[in-house]
């Protein structure tokens, strides 16, 4: 029933601002941004499966890792593990969700035009948890904190230890940080305050990040992958949606045989 009534106020939310968006710089339709927005939770639960089905080190396994086995890129942090750097790390996680509410409250422009925000905020986050679950849940690599021995077994045992690649944190972090800030500049084009915005959007996934690296839970690479993957979507997904884009572009998940992702293509 809850899951009903949340896909019948995405479907009012899109309904509504659909046909009233001469004051807004995007454009928004239920025929195309609902379906991506219904397949990218549905492969975002996919996924997610795939993460919670993994098999977890034997004590074998976790007995005969050597983190000299890990890349020089990221060999420093094999096996860091903070319990304090990953409770810190949940306040800016969080904390970012609540970026867009925020502005869209407090700013005028973006107020009168926060059904169609809330919107393309779901749509932009449903796509990035498609593409992080996808991807974790087809690639296996040991967290960094698998390499401590200080780390007890029943932790390594677990299928939450092969998750590493990649940062699911930092990617929803940065994505959630920078769809606010590419939001409020599209609505604010005048706005002093712009460069500010942008400044805090791309500090919060970083603090994140490292945060994240230091608990144990990726090594620096899964951090830079998420960061990247996570900011190009918050600023893509708006900017596809712009009704002055003039790339023709589009971008939604796919599934399908052997291949799970996203798509982009290019109309003529």
């Amino acid at each position: 029933m809850k899951r009903l009534i949340t896909l019948l106020s995405l479907i009012t939310i899109f309904t509504q601002h659909t046909f009233a968006q001469d004051d807004s710089p995007y454009k928004t339709s239920v025929k195309v941004d609902l379906p991506i927005i219904a397949a990218g939770m549905g492969l975002s639960y996919y996924g997610l499966t795939l993460m919670q089905d993994k098999d977890g080190l034997s004590e074998v396994e976790a007995a005969n890792l050597n983190k000299n086995d890990v890349n020089g890129f990221d060999r420093f942090s094999a096996g860091y593990h903070s319990e304090r750097a990953n409770t810190i790390s949940d306040y800016p996680f969080y904390g970012s969700f609540v970026a867009v509410p925020v502005l869209t409250l407090l700013n005028e422009n973006m107020r009168g035009k926060a059904g169609q925000i809330f919107g393309l905020y779901v749509e932009t986050m449903a796509i990035t948890g498609a593409l992080f679950t996808m991807t974790n849940g087809n690639v296996v690599r040991n967290r960094p904190l698998t390499y401590s021995p200080e780390v007890d077994y029943s932790e390594k045992n677990s299928s939450n230890a092969q998750n590493s690649f990649y940062a699911g944190h930092t990617a929803a972090a940065a994505t959630a940080s920078f769809f606010a800030a590419k939001v409020f500049h599209d609505f604010n084009p005048d706005s002093p305050m712009r460069p500010f915005v942008w400044a805090a959007a791309a500090t919060v996934p970083a603090v994140v990040g490292y945060a994240r690296l230091k608990a144990g839970k990726h090594f620096l690479s899964d951090n830079l992958l998420g960061y990247g993957i996570g900011a190009a979507v918050g600023i893509l997904v708006p900017q596809l949606h712009k009704k002055s884009n003039k790339t023709n572009l589009s971008l939604f998940p796919v599934s399908g045989g052997d291949y799970n992702g996203a798509m982009m293509t290019y109309s003529f």
